[in-house]
């Protein structure tokens, strides 16, 4: 199977961390699972340069192959939606691992258009692929949910129209899986700025995506941090 991590800052990563695709990497392998990482990306985020333009992954050993994915610093659903069927086309993707939403709701879009964008996002991964299949994470409320009451309200809405999202459009051809929200996540602990993932966030959100495709496809195996 060709996987193709599709997100924002929390999966593209910046200079210096492992990052959660890289997680999912070591599961992967762990698990036997013949698989192959796909996309048209291998960069993280460089703080200092403010452009994705670093290589210097924790673990230099990470291959160049697997560090490949669709993320972006600042991007979500309403820039996603308009490149995937061409990145889904030349990269013959079979799985999407998703995680975005967050950045929408935060700078560009409300819950129901933001929604929108997903279905969109769906519609066009089919186009390319009527037969890929797509595991979708809600949003993680960041810290600024613990202090703007309405910016909390519509990450929670926004997820309520994700899991439709997901009923409405899942099909036997191309199946789609919510994702449970990391359990326990605590953005306290688990990201060293109230938003982005540390490394125990990171083991987290490979945990979700894994532990979703296990359940209900029989991918891989129960994960395990490794």
């Amino acid at each position: 199977m060709r996987f193709l991590f599709v997100g924002d800052s929390m999966t593209i990563g910046s200079a210096g961390e492992h990052s959660w695709r890289y997680r999912m990497w070591q599961h992967l392998v762990s698990t036997g699972v013949p698989f192959e990482i796909v996309g048209p990306r291998r960069e993280l985020y460089d703080i200092a340069a403010n452009a994705p333009v670093s290589h210097a992954y924790a673990d230099p050993d990470f291959p160049a192959d697997a560090r490949r994915h669709l993320a972006g610093w600042g991007e979500g659903w309403l820039h996603m939606a308009p490149v995937i069927r061409e990145t889904v086309a030349a990269e013959r993707a079979d799985v999407l691992l998703v995680s975005l939403g967050l950045i929408d709701l935060g700078f560009y879009t409300n819950s129901d258009q933001t929604a929108a964008n997903a279905r969109a996002f769906i519609t066009e991964a089919r186009l390319a692929n009527p037969y890929v299949r797509m595991v979708l994470l809600p949003v993680i409320p960041n810290i600024r949910a613990e202090s703007d009451a309405p910016f909390a309200a519509e990450c929670a809405r926004f997820n309520v129209l994700l899991a439709k999202a997901a009923a409405d459009l899942d099909t036997p051809a191309s199946p789609i899986l919510l994702a449970s929200h990391p359990a326990p996540y605590d953005i306290h602990t688990d990201t060293y700025d109230g938003t982005h993932p540390g490394p125990t966030g990171e083991t987290k959100l490979a945990g979700a995506f894994a532990t979703a495709m296990h359940q209900a496809w029989g991918l891989g195996g129960a994960y395990a941090a490794v």
